[in-house]
């Protein structure tokens, strides 16, 4: 049990109704989660207003309810907290009734379109191959310790957070990385968190159907920048155009990386294969089994904040050389007949882009390059089109077939990629929207030294078909039809 006066500290508390001399067994916004002696926060969501269910959490037991709108009640035993915005106050309650674990970590947090998960996956591994207790909150899992839990959301709300970096300062973790999306900085879910540094990978277009324009997009990342404080520092990618704009405002340390431009961190592709990548990294060579500008970048991304938090760079380069790609990022299967596979999460526009160009890049030219693609169903319609385009122009056939297409007809959503296809790459094109059978077919489709690719889902496990979610790994269904071919 905690004092309600100690976990309401910094909260901007604006009318109080009731006695503020109770003793608090946990903080929740799900009525369902009330406990006795609960503190019950009214979140207004897209869909649910926590407000409507402020009863519910006090017949189950809470005894305190923070509140943004007026609300009659005259029971004395019951305490109301009237604040201007509650996702506010339930980060920093939250924080409070943790103890502000972030205080006591190295913090590192990375957003960015694309690269988020390798940076902070890959920061994990090499501090963890360099002998530190560390933790990762990423899209892919949660980890420290023994601890590994498969993640649901790229940023977890107020609460988990906490409870996750709570539970790493017990366990003596020093450095935490973190990926931190648009939705968790929008929603106020890292709100309060003391951050050692904020990484930029790059922007490109994704999630406009939650932030409805690119600028609003950009400017609720560019948030995270302006909340830093002068302890910590901003890295960022100084080949994105939108890498001075994040700077403006922040109070952090500026400091940059590159590949193309002149940066404080740059690096140089020496040689590119399929069975890896020779970097020049501040003047330091290193063979590196990831390949690809992109993977450059992450990799360039991770050395900087490695010598930002003081580490020795020649260490760390060593170290560098022996990380692996993240699962479902550029997953390469061997084929028969030397085919390659590759499976990747590339589930934007330009992601995809990087991968298709950075196959090109190795390949031949004397192979067929055959991509599978799908796009999401209630999620940004806008890219689809955009998506079909480039996968019809920089490959020599492509299936079109399903993503998650959620409760939206796969077929409709294929309609739509395909109204982007240039009418001189439509006869590459073949629909299959069943995903299984399009990788099935694109398989057979393989000739000697042919390369496959499969977009989209990466290191996910099922697919989201009318509200019901079923087993689907690309990369087992893959490899297993791969097996039988060979």
């Amino acid at each position: 049990m905690k004092q309600l006066k100690n976990i309401l500290f910094g909260v901007a508390i604006e009318q109080t109704f009731g006695s503020l001399d109770k003793q608090i067994s946990t903080v929740v916004y799900n009525s369902s989660k009330v406990e006795t002696n609960s503190i019950f926060v009214a979140i207004k969501g897209d869909l649910v207003d926590g407000h409507d269910y402020i009863d519910k959490a006090f017949e189950l037991g809470a005894t305190v309810a923070i509140i943004e709108d007026q609300v009659n009640y005259n029971h004395t035993e019951i305490t109301l907290i009237r604040v201007q915005d509650t996702r506010i106050a339930l980060a920093v309650l939250a924080d409070n009734y943790y103890g502000n674990p972030s205080q006591n970590l190295e913090l590192i947090g990375i957003t960015g379109t694309n690269g988020k998960t390798t940076v902070a996956s890959l920061c994990f591994e090499l501090f963890s191959q360099m002998g530190y207790a560390s933790g990762l909150l990423s899209t892919v899992a949660i980890k420290y310790g023994n601890y590994v839990l498969q993640a649901t959301h790229t940023t977890p709300n107020p609460l988990e957070i906490n409870k996750h970096l709570s539970e790493m300062v017990v366990l003596g973790i020093s450095h935490c990385f973190m990926e931190v999306s648009s939705h968790g900085i929008h929603q106020k879910r890292i709100y309060g968190l003391n951050f050692r540094a904020g990484v930029f990978t790059n922007l490109t277009r994704d999630h406009l159907d939650y932030h409805k324009t690119f600028a609003d997009y950009r400017d609720t990342k560019k948030l995270f920048f302006d909340m830093l404080p002068k302890s910590a520092f901003a890295l960022v990618n100084g080949d994105d155009k939108n890498a001075v704009f994040m700077l403006q405002n922040t109070k952090a340390k500026k400091k940059s990386f590159a590949i193309e431009n002149y940066a404080d961190y740059r690096a140089q592709i020496l040689e590119h294969q399929f069975t890896g990548m020779q970097l020049k990294v501040d003047n330091q060579e290193l063979w590196t089994p990831m390949i690809g500008n992109f993977n450059a970048s992450n990799l360039l991304a991770v050395y900087a904040i490695a010598s930002l938090l003081d580490q020795n760079t020649l260490e760390v380069l060593a170290e560098l050389s022996k990380l692996k790609n993240v699962k479902g990022r550029f997953e390469t299967i061997k084929g028969p007949k030397g085919t390659l596979a590759i499976v990747d999460y590339a589930h934007t526009p330009d992601a995809l882009k990087n991968v298709l160009q950075t196959i090109n890049s190795v390949r031949t030219k004397n192979e067929n390059l055959i991509t599978v693609v799908g796009c999401g169903g209630e999620r940004d319609q806008g890219k689809r089109p955009k998506m079909a385009a480039i996968a019809a122009r920089l490959s020599d056939r492509v299936v079109f077939t399903s993503d998650n297409p959620r409760s939206e007809d796969p077929d409709q959503i294929i309609a739509d990629m395909e109204a982007g296809v240039a009418p001189e790459d439509y006869k590459k094109t073949l629909k299959i929207s069943d995903r299984k059978e399009a990788i099935k077919a694109a398989c057979m489709l393989l000739s000697d030294k042919d390369i496959l690719l499969i977009a989209g889902k990466g290191h996910e496990t099922y697919q989201e078909i009318k509200g019901v979610k079923t087993q689907f790994d690309d990369y087992q269904v893959t490899e297993e039809i791969l097996l039988k071919l060979s």
